[in-house]
């Protein structure tokens, strides 16, 4: 199938040829359609399936240009300012192409709030914003949303998350209720349910499976190590493996802080990204990462969902995520756009039983890997015992019936091992 059947304007396809955007994805076939024909939409698809253009693309069509004073017709709520950056890139590619003269608002916490006050003056057409920086203009009367004509939340799930739904509640109220209402998250756990009936009239729903088509081409792989010998083995897989460009996930700032000094001191051009950072850092950060100026990007959760890095070589969970949601977001920074990708994962004795719940729920069966010259020595001092597996997991002293389970998990993830 071709854009052309999608209800886009011959302008619109022209742009879209021009950027080198051929065949539509799964998510685009199904969304675009809907949203230019007016119905709310509440979309499942994975992170890197094309969402963004799925709603930017009848979002430029649609949007009334010209009209003084300018007030905001469509406002996208997004977890990151990371992901803020990446939607703004997409609509001004599509804006410059079309030759469209619009006024985005791109609006983010952990900057000084007077310069985007100063940039709302006489309006916008777009406003892109994470939920606490909006309702803290929206208090300053720097911005109104009474007259939104569309409204789009990206990463619903990250918003839930991240804790904003207070915050969402707030936004709502200032919201027209005659409104186009876009909805797009890559899980639908039941809070995110819950809020896609609440905010929605009468949605279309998409639901994009995991197909050969959709689904990334990610080759997951799980190695077996010592807490005490991560760094190392992760500078001799960047060594031996030859990777150019590697995204690593941990735990805390602290954690990212300090991993990427001791690469440093091993020769490999490492740095951090978290939310500590200033937001000058961080755009640092990401343009010496793209340009290969940085080889090693070690991340926390919140900074690293909305990395967008074209040519990802890998992506590696040094510290395991808390749930098979954050599993699915963190390995889909790599394997994008049709690229194929590699996600390895650090177990440990101590996150074995962790990551068998989270391969349960992720439906993958991955087997552990050994590296030589890496073997791990430890034998589960601390089993960590799944209390809830939609959330965290709580670690306590092992009981029998604990190292059972551990073992079931070992024998579960190395079958050729279970008759021994």
């Amino acid at each position: 199938m071709s854009f052309t059947s999608l209800g886009l304007s011959p302008e619109t396809l022209s742009v879209l040829a021009v950027l080198n955007y051929v065949t539509p994805t799964p998510v685009q076939v199904a969304a675009i359609p809907v949203i230019l024909h007016g119905s709310d939409l509440i979309a499942q698809a994975q992170t890197g399936s094309g969402k963004t253009l799925a709603y930017s693309a009848p979002l430029m069509q649609s949007l009334q240009l010209g009209v003084r004073p300018r007030t905001v017709q469509a406002l996208i709520l997004v977890p990151t300012r990371e992901l803020a950056a990446q939607v703004a890139a997409t609509i001004s590619s599509l804006a410059d192409s079309l030759g469209r003269s619009f006024k985005m608002a791109v609006l983010f916490g952990g900057v000084s709030v007077n310069p985007q006050m100063m940039h709302l003056r006489g309006g916008a057409d777009i406003v892109i914003a994470t939920p606490g920086r909006l309702l803290d203009l929206i208090a300053h009367n720097a911005v109104s949303i009474a007259n939104v004509n569309t409204l789009v939340l990206d990463e619903a799930d990250r918003l839930l998350e991240l804790g904003f739904a207070e915050e969402l509640e707030r936004i709502l109220a200032f919201l027209p209720s005659s409104r186009q209402t876009l909805l797009f998250s890559a899980t639908f756990a039941p809070r995110v349910e819950a809020l896609a009936q609440q905010i929605s009239q009468n949605p279309v729903r998409v639901d994009v499976p995991e197909t050969e088509i959709a689904k990334p081409d990610i080759l997951q792989r799980s190695i077996s190590v010592d807490v005490g010998r991560r760094t190392q083995l992760l500078r001799h897989l960047i060594k031996t493996e030859g990777w150019k460009r590697v995204l690593v996930f941990v735990a805390t700032k602290y954690s990212a802080d300090l991993i990427s000094t001791k690469l440093r001191r091993l020769d490999i051009a490492a740095e951090p990204f978290h939310g500590e950072l200033s937001q000058g850092k961080r755009e640092q950060v990401l343009a010496d990462f793209k340009a290969s100026r940085v080889k090693v990007v070690i991340a926390t959760d919140l900074a690293g969902r909305g990395i967008d890095v074209a040519d990802l070589d890998v992506v590696v969970n040094y510290d395991l995520p808390r749930s098979a949601d954050d599993y699915v977001h963190r390995i889909g920074r790599t394997g994008r756009a049709g690229a194929s990708g590699l996600a390895v994962n650090f177990v440990s004795a101590e996150s074995l039983a962790h990551f068998t719940i989270i391969s349960r729920k992720c439906h993958i069966r991955v087997e552990l890997e050994t590296i030589l010259g890496f073997e791990a020595q430890d034998v589960a001092p601390s089993i960590e015992v799944p209390l809830d597996v939609n959330g965290g997991v709580k670690g306590r002293r092992p009981s029998k019936k604990d190292k059972l389970r551990a073992l079931n998990a070992q024998q579960s993830l190395n079958p050729k091992n279970s008759d021994s």
